[in-house]
């Protein structure tokens, strides 16, 4: 396991460092009110399932789409995808897996599907900034997935994303997807990737204030199913310590020492002996901002790129020394 810490140089001079942090403490609460309001307004817009892009039409005589996205083609009566099996009836989310459908060739350098996964009583909105900053820069798939508010158990929430994953990489024609998720939704993708066999899919999961060591915050909450589920001690966070040998996705976790809904903080960072695991230190931002800061989104982008690059640290050359960055 990898940690990266970027405490700047006034944290390390204990003269300084109450003012620090009363004065980015108040600059961080206010900036968490703000998007807190901004999201409110928006948060209808995400309620619904998004609708996916139309295909893109066949070449004549080639059978594949001529746009930089390829999707799945079906052919009632010829042409199956590779390792196909027999239709089976829609799941209780509404999606079928056809076995007659024909996966069609990506293209050359396209980045594999992000889906995004949201939190605790949110919805696809909270993503709408750092979707744009991804589609900017060249993510042709993104996806996310809208599950109930009154989901009661992690384990279904993550069975869930798995059926989502089967139908994304059938649709697009990729083998393997990244997934960022916020809060909670880093959580149920953990939990799809270590004890749902979803690494063979997962490439890389980025999860922002994530507990993947249980959180002790919003005490009242408790008597919520999840909520107790997200607590230190839970039956879901001790199955996640149990071993994982062979893991193949690669995990970045963004943590903040200022994340109030992580306590301790350090809960937010991965611990286990068998996952490759950066931990990323962000500093001067709160819970909510994690998904919408432009900083963040840029270490996002990075840590999406390559399996090399470290993460929140421009300019890093492959192999390079982990560096440091901070978010104020």
């Amino acid at each position: 396991m990898k940690v990266l810490s970027f405490l700047p140089l006034l944290l390390r001079r204990p003269c300084l460092r109450p003012a620090w942090l009363s004065s980015t403490l108040i600059r961080a609460t206010a900036l968490e009110l703000v998007i807190l309001a901004g999201h409110v307004l928006i948060y209808p817009s995400g309620l619904t399932p998004e609708r996916r892009a139309p295909a893109s039409p066949p070449a004549p005589g080639t059978g594949t789409g001529t746009g930089p996205e390829e999707d799945v083609r079906t052919t009632p009566d010829t042409g199956t995808a590779p390792h196909a099996h027999p239709a089976p009836p829609p799941d209780s989310d509404g999606i079928t897996r056809s076995a007659d459908a024909t996966v069609l060739p990506t293209a050359a350098g396209d980045r594999p599907p992000v889906v995004l996964l949201h939190g605790f009583i949110d919805n696809r909105s909270v993503f709408v900034l750092l979707r744009r900053s991804l589609a900017r820069h060249g993510w042709h798939h993104l996806e996310s997935l809208n599950y109930s508010p009154l989901t009661c158990d992690i384990r279904t929430a993550a069975e869930l994303l798995e059926r989502h994953v089967e139908e994304i990489c059938a649709r697009t024609g990729h083998r393997e997807i990244d997934i960022v998720g916020h809060s909670l939704g880093g959580l149920i993708a953990r939990y799809y990737v270590q004890r749902l066999g979803g690494d063979r899919r997962v490439r890389t999961l980025v999860t922002l204030g994530t507990p993947h060591g249980g959180t002790a915050a919003a005490p009242l909450a408790g008597a919520h199913p999840i909520v107790r589920q997200m607590r230190g001690g839970s039956d879901l966070i001790e199955e996640l310590r149990r071993p994982a040998p062979g893991c193949r996705t690669r995990f970045v976790s963004f943590w903040s020492e200022l994340d109030r809904v992580m306590l301790p903080v350090e809960t937010a960072c991965i611990d286990h002996p068998d996952l490759d695991a950066l931990n990323v230190r962000v500093t001067g931002i709160g819970h909510l901002a994690l998904p919408v800061h432009p900083a963040v989104a840029s270490a996002i982008r990075q840590a999406l790129e390559s399996d090399g690059a470290v993460a929140g640290t421009p300019g890093a050359a492959p192999g390079a020394t982990p560096g440091a960055a901070s978010v104020a």
